[in-house]
């Protein structure tokens, strides 16, 4: 009787037990209450109420709900919104209840329907028979801040056409309702064209995507930035006006001025408010359908905010205007003080740009771990969030996966459960591989912004317990076994990521990756190299060691070869905990076989390139380094430099200069010098540098020069841009190879050509000897010595390029030793002690 009573119901209609939990919405709604109880469609639904309700909504909801047009079909009602509360008035907000006799949406506009029409494709479940069913209950929705979504305002590669097609769509799915055009790279959304029209096909592309975010609905905001030539006169105010009514034209209705990262003229709060409430006035009120006017400050954070400049703005500038704030710095977490702070200066909630996932201080890296760091409490403090990407479009999607869900509903939201969640969404064909890579890529590493992210935590106490038994030379089996656990997945991950439909991402992350995949066979050679070192067996350790070394080689090669951008080259993953552990593993095993008895652990390494600067801004902003050049990161905010202060380069003491350049353009020239050194105390100024140049090289540098730097001459701080300061250089011919083979560095080497010899120094005449080799398996080494009486000479030691121990015994009546390269291919001498 019970099959019958099935059979009817999948027949007829009516409701089931779900066999299946209750599916996760995200966002996640403010009001729900679902029941395992569900809804059959068998003969889909039919639409009433509302007339002409949204085509984009109703489109969404053909595709997720079949509506036939036969009296089976149970209705689905839309009506407007009756209540009273003012958070069921907000754009956006829908009331969704499912009940037996049929569907019922109420909504506060055609952004309601169109969210509610999201929240049905996530609830639906279609049976092996084709039909669909819905959990009964209600949902009542609305979002905590009315503006959510992003601002592309990053340096570097503009996303393509096809990335904020596709980010567009994504928007919409998550319910947020915000794009703000903003590239810095675009010259006519900047400098030099900001005045002048698109072109037609980049124009055709603004008209598209215009049209793309209506259907999706989001604002599509563009921003113009003039600050860095515009001047204060009447012709530039109108070509402002002039060039908002061409982008009218292309169909965007949502607009915003930035006046962020310049200097000068253009960075006057009093010109800035008066242009702006001009377009408020002659534009945003005057053009039909046109949202909020959205300005982003000059001091648009809390570290630069040394003036009066807010205050100005404050009680100048149009109330209707939105303020735009990254936070307590450049990059900030967002805090409830922090905004309270702003906003008592600018008179209104301010208009957050959280920089995060953005990447363009840190090129080397992805940001794909969690969205955290954001106030649950502060939803009343912003009129606006919106989240600054990467230029890795399919990339920052994890990120802002979190930040969809924390601007709907700050209180629901939870980092740690959000990210496994975004992780299943953005490559659901292997999530866990995913998450491992993305949990492992979190931190943009050491910067010039000091914001540090935190990475690989559910394994960073084991790493951690690891190191410090390694550090007192004992090996921590237990915390060996996870980390060996880890790196497996982690060895594992990129081929599991690589079968994903999402081309886009794979192409995207693809040499992230490789470098991952290296990370893991490094990191299970550490351990393995750790625990060989346990057991006294230096020829083994030496083995491993050598192991480890060719995987981080490997490393550097990538490092060396892939994402060669102008600003942060490289390839880096695991910054905060995996590459440290397998590094700090790696020189601690070379320690140990340098100096056995940990007696005499100061080394003589050779020196390194380095930053040299007095200027907080720089202190911890890393060195661009590759084989042949140093130098600065580009710097995207407005260095300022004090009195005195300098930034400069140091290189190492085995390379010579052979050029410097640098590329500081609208700075401000007068006042400042050029200088080198030889050793870092005593400087001189550079002659051959013009006073007046922007852009220059200095063609030849003294072979005795080590140090080059900018200081500021003047008695008044000094502002830049800071876009290059390099030196190229090249190795110093003058330093003998042989030094390389004592320097107390096993990664440096003497190379010994096949069929050559070379004389071994003994610095103890009266002790053992070591010598740490590598070669091909087809090395072939010999070691002879001279004794004290006779001219016969001994073969001490025949066979591969390895580690060789020549006992006391052995060399008592030795007077002098030579190593032979015997076989068919070099050889190299990494140290011998």
């Amino acid at each position: 009787m019970k099959l019958l009573n099935l059979t009817a119901a999948l027949l007829l209609g009516g409701v089931l037990q779900a066999q299946n939990p209750l599916p996760a919405i995200h966002p996640q709604p403010q009001e729900i209450t679902l029941s395992t109880n569900r809804l059959n469609l068998p003969h889909g639904i039919a639409l009433t109420g509302l007339e002409n309700p949204d085509a984009d909504a109703i489109r969404l909801i053909r595709q997720t709900l079949s509506i036939p047009n036969i009296p089976e079909a149970l209705p689905l009602r839309i009506t407007l919104m009756k209540d009273q509360a003012s958070e069921l008035k907000r754009s956006g907000a829908y009331r969704l209840v499912i009940k037996p006799e049929g569907i019922d949406i109420d909504i506060s506009d055609n952004r309601g329907l169109f969210y509610a029409a999201q929240t049905l494709r996530q609830l639906v479940e279609t049976n092996g028979r084709g039909i669909k069913s819905l959990p009964l209950g209600t949902i009542t929705d609305y979002p905590d801040v009315a503006f959510r979504g992003t601002v592309e305002g990053f340096y570097g590669d503009p996303w393509s056409h096809a990335d904020r097609i596709e980010q567009l769509r994504f928007y919409g799915k998550m319910k947020m309702n915000t794009y703000i055009y903003g590239p810095k790279d675009d010259p006519y959304h900047s400098s030099p064209n900001w005045r002048k029209p698109y072109p037609e096909k980049e124009a055709a592309q603004i008209k598209d995507l215009a049209k793309e975010a209506a259907a999706n609905k989001v604002d599509f905001v563009w921003a113009i930035h003039p600050g860095l030539d515009i001047k204060w006169t009447d012709e530039d105010r109108m070509n402002v006006l002039n060039k908002f009514g061409m982008m009218y034209d292309l169909g965007v209705r949502s607009f915003a001025v930035f006046f962020d990262d310049i200097s000068g003229e253009g960075a006057k709060a009093d010109k800035q408010a008066d242009l702006l409430n001009f377009l408020q006035k002659e534009f945003i009120e005057k053009k039909e359908g046109v949202s909020p006017l959205i300005m982003c400050p000059t001091e648009y954070n809390r570290a630069w905010a040394g003036s009066d400049y807010l205050d100005v703005l404050g009680r100048t500038l149009d109330p209707a205007i939105h303020v735009m704030w990254t936070g307590n710095s450049v990059i900030h977490d967002i805090t409830l003080e922090g905004q309270e702070w702003v906003n008592k200066r600018i008179q209104r909630p301010s208009y957050v740009w959280w920089n995060f996932p953005v990447s363009d201080y840190c090129r080397d890296h992805l940001l794909m771990g969690p969205s955290y760091g954001l106030d649950p409490n502060a939803a009343h403090a912003m009129s606006g969030f919106v989240a600054n990407p990467m230029e890795r479009a399919e990339a920052s999607k994890v990120a802002l996966y979190g930040v969809a869900d924390y601007a709907w509903n700050m209180k629901a939201y939870d980092p740690g459960s959000d990210f496994i969640e975004a992780c299943r969404y953005v490559l659901p064909e292997a999530p866990e591989a995913f998450r491992t890579f993305c949990e492992n890529n979190c931190d943009p590493g050491p910067n010039g912004h000091r914001y540090r992210r935190d990475e690989s935590v559910r394994n960073a106490g084991y790493a951690e317990a690891f190191l410090n038994d390694f550090r007192k030379h004992n090996y921590n089996a237990d915390a060996a076994d996870q980390m060996n656990r880890l790196f497996a997945e982690i060895t594992a991950a990129p081929a599991a990521i690589e079968t994903s439909r999402n081309k886009a991402l794979i192409d995207e992350i693809k040499p992230w990756l490789m470098q991952f995949h290296l990370l893991g066979k490094a990191g299970q050679a550490a351990i393995r190299t750790a625990e060989a070192g346990q057991s006294q067996n230096r020829a083994a350790t030496w083995q491993s060691y050598l192991s480890l070394t060719s995987l981080l080689d490997s490393m550097r090669t990538i490092d060396q070869t892939y994402n060669q951008n102008p600003y942060q080259k490289g390839v880096k993953v695991g910054s905060r905990i995996l590459t440290p552990f397998v590094q700090e593993i790696h020189s601690g095993v070379e320690s140990n076989l340098l100096f056995a008895d940990q007696a005499d652990a100061a080394t003589t390494r050779m020196s390194k390139a380095s930053i040299l600067t007095d200027i907080e801004q720089l202190k911890y902003q890393p060195l661009k380094e590759s084989k042949d050049q140093i130098g600065y990161n580009r710097l995207n905010e407005v260095l300022r430099i004090e009195p005195g202060q300098s930034f400069g380069l140091a290189w190492e003491l085995q390379k010579e200069a052979t050029s410097f350049n640098f590329s500081l353009p609208k700075s401000e020239n007068s006042g400042r010098v050029f200088e080198w050194s030889a050793d870092g105390k005593q400087w001189t100024a550079i002659a051959d540098i013009p006073a007046d140049q922007a852009r220059f090289k200095l063609e030849k540098v003294a072979p005795e020069v080590r140090y080059i730097r900018m200081r500021n001459a003047t008695d008044k701080q000094m502002q830049i841009y800071l876009y290059e300061f390099a030196v190229t250089t090249k190795e110093d011919t003058s330093i003998d190879p042989v030094r390389l083979m004592y320097d107390k560095n096993l990664e440096s080497a003497n190379t010994l050509v096949a069929g050559s010899h070379i004389a071994v120094d003994r610095e103890k005449k009266d002790g053992s000897l070591e010598l740490y080799l590598s070669g091909s398996p087809f090395s072939q080494v010999v070691v002879e010595g001279t004794p004290l009486k006779g001219k016969a000479k001994q073969v001490l030691y025949s066979g591969p390029a390895n580690y060789i121990e020549l006992k006391k015994e052995a060399l008592e009546n030795v007077k002098a030793l030579e190593l032979h390269n015997a076989g068919q291919t070099e050889i190299r001498i990494h140290e011998i002690l």
